[in-house]
This record gives C-alpha cells, sequence and structure tokens, in this order.
C-alpha cells in the first residue's frame, strides 16, 4: 500500500497476537449458547463441555482458508414509475482489504431534532430521512439506520428500519436484525426493491467471550443466506477485558475468529468482514466512550490483525462523545475522520454519531460527509512517476519563475481536495459574503437538502409490498 496509513503492530507483532488469541480460544474457549453452533463445533473437532467450546486451531486455519478475501456490495437500482430521474447505476462497493469506504451507524436511541434542536427519541421518520439525507452525500458510501425507532413495535422495529431505509436510500445498506426470521424478510425486501445483494448484516458477540443465542442465530443466517455478515467485537479495557489494549485486542479477536469458525463450518465461502472493537471504559464517568485515543489505537492494531489475515474490516470514523453539535463534537469527529480513515479499515462506520453512540444528527452527518471528503485526500496514493515528479514543467520554469498559468497547472490543480463547508476565502471575502460560522454554512446546507426534492424513492406499490413485509405477523419472508 503506497499511501499514507496508521500502522500499530508490525507483522511479528501481529502473529504473536495472532498466538496469543489461539491460546485463549484452545484454553480458555468461548461460550457458545445456540444448539445449533455447538453442533458444528462438535462435528468438527472443537471440544464442547456444556455451551462452553474449546476451538483448536486447525479449526481457525481452515475458516481462515475457506472465507473470501473479497466480494462486493451493489446499490439498488432507480425503481421505474417512481418520478424520479434515473442518474445511473453507481458502482458497487468492492468489499476487501485495501478500499476504505465510509457510512453512518445503528441504532440510537436519540436524535437532536433537525428543526427545534431538541434531544428526543428517534422515529422511523427519521431513519428515512438521515438515509435520504445520505443519499445526497457523495463521501458517505453505505448508510445504517442512525436511529432506533420509539413509533415501531419493538417485535418488528428492525424491520421498519429496514424499510425506512430502503424507502430513503439506494446506497447499500447495513442493518441490524433481530433473528434469522427477520434477514430473510430483510431479504426479500431488498429484492423487492431491486437487488438483493446490497446489504449486510451486523451482528456482535458479548463480551468477554461469550457468542449469544441471537447473535449466532443471525451468524448462521447470514452464511445460509449468503448475506455478508460483519461480526464485530466490543470489550472495553478494565470491565469486559483486562485493562491493558493489546488484551483487548485478543479477547475482541478471539470472539472474531470463533464467529468466524462458527460462520464457516455453515457454510464455508460465505462473506464475512472481520470487526474491529476496542473499548477504553472511562473509570471516572462510567462511560465506554467514542472519543479516547486508546479507542482509536486498539482499533488500528485490530485493523493490522485484520489485513494480516487478508479479511475486510470495519472499524469507526466521525464519532464523538460531545452532547451537542458543538466546538467539542467538532474537534473529536475531525480527529477520529483522520484517524479512522489512516487506519484503512474497509469499512469506516457511525459517521456523524454523538453522545457516545446514543445520539445522531443531521447535521453531524452533512459535516461528517464534509470530514471524510478531507479524509479521503489523505489516502491519495502520492505518486513518484515522471508525470508527477514533473522534471521537465521544473525545468521550463527555472529559479524564480511562476507555475500559476502553465498548461500543468490548468491540468493538475484540481487534483486537490476543495471544501464545501470550511471557508479558506480571505477575511474581507469571508465578511462580505456573510461572515458565517461553519456551524451556521452546516445548518444551512443541511435545510437546503432537506427542503429539496428527493433525487431517489421508491415506486408507491414497491413501498407499500416491503411495508406489508415488515409489518406481516410470523419471522418468515
Amino acid at each position: 500500500m503506497s499511501g499514507a496509513r496508521l500502522m500499530v503492530w508490525d507483522d511479528d507483532a501481529c502473529w504473536r497476537v495472532h498466538d496469543a488469541t489461539l491460546a485463549v480460544l484452545e484454553e480458555t474457549g468461548v461460550e457458545v449458547r445456540e444448539a445449533r453452533a455447538r453442533e458444528l463445533l462438535a462435528g468438527a473437532g472443537a471440544r464442547l463441555d456444556g455451551t462452553r467450546a474449546r476451538i483448536p486451531t486447525a479449526l481457525v486455519d481452515r475458516a481462515l482458508h475457506t472465507v473470501p478475501r473479497r466480494f462486493a456490495l451493489k446499490s439498488r437500482p432507480e425503481v421505474a414509475g417512481s418520478g424520479h430521474s434515473r442518474r445511473g447505476e453507481p458502482a458497487p462497493l468492492e468489499i476487501a482489504d485495501g478500499f476504505s469506504h465510509f457510512g453512518t451507524g445503528s441504532d440510537c436511541v436519540y436524535v437532536c431534532d433537525p428543526d427545534s434542536g431538541e434531544r428526543r427519541r428517534a422515529t422511523t421518520a427519521d431513519v428515512e430521512g438521515m438515509a435520504a439525507l445520505c443519499e445526497e452525500l457523495p463521501d458517505i458510501d453505505f448508510v445504517m439506520s442512525m436511529g432506533l425507532p420509539a413509533d415501531a413495535a419493538a417485535a418488528t422495529g428492525d424491520l421498519a428500519q429496514f424499510a425506512a431505509m430502503l424507502a430513503g436510500t439506494r446506497k447499500p445498506l447495513l442493518t441490524t436484525a433481530h433473528d434469522g426470521g427477520s434477514l430473510r424478510r430483510m431479504l426479500a425486501m431488498a429484492e423487492l426493491a431491486g437487488e438483493g445483494r446490497s446489504f449486510g448484516c451486523y451482528a456482535m458477540p458479548n463480551p468477554p467471550l461469550v457468542h449469544s443465542a441471537e447473535a449466532l442465530d443471525k451468524v448462521l443466517a447470514c452464511a445460509e443466506l449468503g448475506v455478508p455478515l460483519v461480526y464485530a467485537p466490543a470489550p472495553a479495557a478494565g470491565t469486559t477485558a483486562p485493562a491493558s489494549l493489546a488484551a483487548v485486542v485478543v479477547v475482541g479477536n478471539a470472539e472474531t475468529l470463533s464467529g468466524l469458525v462458527l460462520h464457516q463450518l455453515a457454510a464455508p465461502g460465505a462473506p464475512f468482514v472481520y470487526g474491529v472493537g476496542c473499548g477504553a471504559f472511562d473509570m471516572r464517568t462510567a462511560v465506554d466512550v467514542y472519543g479516547a485515543p486508546e479507542h482509536f489505537l486498539g482499533n488500528a492494531a485490530a485493523t493490522d490483525l485484520a489485513r494480516l489475515y487478508g479479511l475486510p474490516s470495519f472499524a469507526y470514523a466521525a464519532v464523538a462523545d460531545a452532547k451537542l453539535f458543538d466546538e467539542q463534537w467538532a474537534a473529536e469527529a475531525a480527529i477520529t475522520t483522520v484517524l479512522g480513515a489512516l487506519s484503512r479499515a474497509t469499512l469506516l462506520h457511525d459517521v456523524g454519531y454523538l453522545e457516545s453512540g446514543l445520539q445522531s444528527s443531521y447535521e453531524t452527518i452533512v459535516l461528517g460527509d464534509e470530514l471524510v471528503g478531507y479524509a479521503r485526500a489523505l489516502l491519495a496514493e502520492v505518486a513518484v512517476d515522471a508525470e508527477a515528479l514533473a522534471l521537465d514543467e521544473i525545468a521550463a520554469v527555472g529559479p524564480g519563475g511562476s507555475h500559476l498559468g502553465r498548461p500543468y497547472t490548468r491540468d493538475h490543480h484540481r487534483d486537490f481536495w476543495r471544501p464545501d463547508l470550511f471557508d479558506r476565502s480571505a477575511y474581507e471575502r469571508w465578511q462580505s459574503s456573510g461572515a458565517t460560522t461553519l456551524k451556521e454554512r452546516v445548518f444551512r446546507r443541511t435545510e437546503e437538502l432537506r427542503a429539496a426534492p428527493r433525487s431517489y424513492g421508491l415506486e408507491d406499490s414497491v413501498r407499500r409490498r416491503i411495508t406489508d413485509l415488515a409489518t406481516a405477523s410470523g419471522g418468515e419472508a
């Protein structure tokens, strides 16, 4: 990889962490609280003691051999008859180590109301509205719900979220799901919207070292259905893991790799994303914070492990512990966007989070998009070929000359990133243009995007059929 990146561990360090992880899996083991999963492990040679499974190295090696290194997440096409203009189908997201894509996050309990500024419970309208906002933002590549809708029935809230996202955007989705039955319905809903291969499922083990029945039901259903699985741990230093970043990563790696073993036993070759999660619990506030430097240092280290395995990875960017869209949010989000990008993780999520993942906001998604654009510029390859070194151009201008009017400058000046929201003008021009603050510009841009006619929408009959699937009784499609 020739571009800039943050590397915490070299290969030797990664192999030491890998060996420590294998020792945990073989000697300590993991809790497997789902009968079918235990049967798969026992049949493959794992040692079972009730719900505790001790997993031999050979099973980890086999899973790392069968798991694919790349796959695609497709966008959904424009729906004929929807009344919206067709813009052409965007290229699929390449899900592989070496590619980085940015997206929002899931399941925030609260949202900052874009009209009143009130912190309130999220609704299905917010899920759809923020998805529609993401549809218009060029540096948001995939969409997660950003809200846990209070107005949806608890039993089908995951399906209501999914239907709302399908209605708001054609970009690829990552979704949570209650169980395998929900996943089957989501697959049918995505197919109605035009592309079944346009979403993945996000599931989590319970730290430390526990795979719940609910999580494993999703792991096995994803394998069976071919729905890409993101399996993301969340151990935290001093609570659900030892107070050591290396040990936190070992616990998370053991959870992810044992999940991978089960996933690949169920369906060798099923698509899988290595989840990264290294919590840094704040003992003073009793909050598992998002913006701590240790969180991102541990995430980058775990991403080094994913790279060692050759697997696509799932980490964080543009997150904050701030309670409002304020100076703290801007500072934390800017730092974490750059750190997340430089980790070179494949799927960088939670863009726009506030309040340590409890709150979302329309405005922070808009500024998050700008921050991602800045971070992408840091990921660009700095070439050293003849065109980039420009020796002829240097010689042509010579000492004391100017490159301002040169053809080379006309050809290349647009290669440099240009912001939409950050102001770079001279003071007098900024003053004559209204002397606005960044926050004012973000609010104005958010209002413009929300007020504009949507560029994407589902045809009414398709939307009704998706809603029927989301609200029907029973767990199967």
